[in-house]
């Protein structure tokens, strides 16, 4: 019996994982919806290989094309399109990997629809954290975590009662920038903010990495996931990234789950979930990692790791508007029209001037969104 999947954001790193996942676990799982925003040509290939009933483009002509070169599987435009896909009838599970705030209505259509979600779209956890985490205690629905970080957490929580939790240790890179000094980050280019040092993604995740706000917006994800208070999330940084995470519990005991850094361990047990399959990386060789190297989180020469922190201390809207602002700095940066340390010092001017509100629906979380990425266009 196939488990049947939407994959929203399939031409991305993460949807290509796991397609690739798919591709190695046939028999168990089945593509049945895809979506993404504009890349045409890769969701045709993507159409002839997997054949899903229904494929949806965020970009209205863009999906206008793609119906003409594949007539025989319907293709939807829009943001309808794509709640489309995610909501289809067909489907168990979503795989929300669409990048930004263009990923949170799907998702929580897809929750009030009680599918159950592998969750890799950020926003929808730190933009509308409560009203997602409401929603699927409601609707029964199942939040499986994709990131490398929060599948450890998940798997480390497994079976263990939250009340007996001292703390969540999420684990860092530290970024291309770790060993800069604060005069050296003032000259950094967007060509050496791409470099990650072990994972290869997206331009705007890779950038958050380098500023430290991809853990950032994690504290936040973690604190909705597990209802952990915020005083019990800490990051650490570990350049080699082997332990994705770690829980320490009240009697000292501390969990920590490890592998190789590649993303398609984390997309697989996320889609297999409750389930573990044979994976397609070979066996782990500790010959390779002779040393393990951990230190503190410099949350002065990374200004956006205590912006993330700032933002759920003061809770209501500035996590979406955090998370918003950020991304259009992110974007002026990638332009040339901003430098690296430009982002989180007219992020923080930025939050300085936010009335915070309390979003209840996402109407009201679309008016903070749209408030943010106005403002963050002239900063």
């Amino acid at each position: 019996m196939h488990k049947k999947i939407a994959i929203l954001g399939s031409t991305g790193s993460i949807g290509r994982s796991a397609l690739q996942v798919v591709r190695h676990l046939q028999r168990e799982l089945k593509v049945v919806t895809l979506a993404a925003k504009s890349n045409i040509d890769l969701l045709e290939e993507q159409a002839k290989e997997f054949h899903p009933e229904l494929i949806a483009v965020w970009d209205h002509e863009k999906a206008l094309e793609l119906q003409k070169r594949i007539p025989h599987i319907p293709v939807l435009g829009g943001q309808e399109g794509v709640v489309a896909a995610s909501t289809h009838a067909s489907v168990d599970l979503l795989l929300s990997a669409i990048s930004g705030f263009d990923g949170v209505l799907p998702t929580l259509k897809a929750i009030e629809a009680k599918k159950d979600i592998a969750l890799a779209n950020k926003e929808a956890l730190v933009s509308a954290g409560k009203l997602v985490t409401r929603l699927a205690e409601e609707h029964g629905v199942q939040l499986i975590p994709v990131d490398s970080e929060h599948t450890a957490l998940f798997q480390c929580l497994n079976g263990e009662n939250r009340q007996s939790v001292r703390r969540m240790i999420l684990t860092a890179s530290g970024g291309p920038f770790l060993k800069y000094t604060s005069s050296q980050l003032e000259h950094v280019g967007r060509d050496e903010a791409l470099k990650h040092p072990n994972y290869r993604m997206g331009a705007k995740v890779t950038i958050d990495s380098s500023t430290l706000m991809n853990k950032g917006l994690e504290i936040i994800e973690a604190h909705f996931l597990y209802d952990m208070p915020l005083d019990q999330i800490e990051v650490i940084v570990h350049p080699e990234q082997v332990i994705h995470s770690m829980v320490e519990f009240v009697d000292g005991a501390i969990m920590a789950q490890m592998g190789v850094p590649d993303m398609l361990v984390p997309i697989q047990y996320a889609l297999t979930y409750p389930e573990r399959k044979e994976g397609i990386l070979e066996p782990f060789d500790f010959s390779q990692y002779s040393a393990l190297h951990f230190a503190k989180a410099d949350t002065v020469r990374f200004r956006c790791l205590e912006l993330a922190y700032d933002s759920l201390r003061v809770g209501g809207s500035m996590p979406c508007f955090m998370n918003a602002a950020n991304e259009v700095l992110v974007q002026r940066f990638l332009e040339h029209r901003i430098g690296w340390i430009d982002i989180g010092q007219k992020l923080e001017a930025l939050m300085e001037k936010h009335t915070i509100m309390t979003p209840t629906n996402y109407d009201e979380l679309v008016s903070v969104d749209r408030e943010a990425r106005a403002r963050a266009q002239t900063a």
